[in-house]
């Protein structure tokens, strides 16, 4: 349990950006899609602190996904209370924060987004195939392949209502990461409109004109 008198924690940031208040991301997705990747590089360009979701999970969800026996909603609730709690423990201490979490469906968004305007729920959308053929070199990793069909079938993508940051993920995972920045930026940066001149494009990065 944490506690008030917690020293604040400081991360410099490895972007020059124009984001001038306290930002929460939640990275959803599939397995395979990138989470932790595109998160880690997502939290150091932002200068903050990263959770990775997974590492929440109760014992027996880890044990049942090593088996590969799909979670229930059942299974899952502790889970997203768990997140849920973490993401409110920063925005009480006004801490920026970055955290993965499958999400596939929106009752699940809702246990940790709903009512929170001020975290903002990042996609990372791709196709079936392009999924599939990461999962199937990642074995290192507890997601089996064969649960990948279940993933897809249980996944409700944002809806506009949600607000969410959609990022094609077919891109690498540092040019992923930068344009998620980007559109934050566009959304909690500073009012003048300039881009800060010094961050860096990442190799192979169009500019906004060229997204056209």
């Amino acid at each position: 349990m944490r506690c008030d008198s917690q020293p604040k924690r400081v991360w410099s940031p490895a972007l020059a950006h124009t984001i001038t208040e306290p930002v929460i991301a939640v990275v959803m997705g599939v397995s395979g899609s990138g989470k932790t990747t595109v998160s880690a590089l997502l939290s150091a360009a932002l200068g903050c602190q990263f959770q990775e979701g997974d590492d929440l999970h109760p014992a027996e969800n880890v044990e049942k996904m090593h088996g590969g026996t799909p979670l229930t909603d059942e299974d899952r609730m502790p889970w997203l209370h768990k997140i849920a709690e973490e993401i409110d423990s920063w925005r009480a201490r006004g801490e920026s924060g970055v955290l993965t979490c499958s999400a596939l469906k929106r009752s699940y968004r809702d246990i940790i987004i709903g009512g929170r305007p001020d975290v903002t729920l990042v996609y990372l959308r791709g196709s079936y195939d392009l999924i599939r053929r990461r999962m199937a070199a990642r074995h290192e990793h507890f997601m089996p392949v064969a649960l990948l069909d279940s993933q897809f079938a249980a996944l409700q993508e944002p809806t506009p209502d949600e607000h969410p940051i959609i990022v094609d993920v077919g891109s690498r995972p540092a040019e992923v990461a930068t344009e998620i920045v980007r559109q934050l930026e566009e959304r909690h940066g500073n009012d003048s409109g300039i881009e800060s001149p010094s961050r860096p494009a990442a190799s192979g990065e169009t500019t906004p004109g060229e997204r056209q």
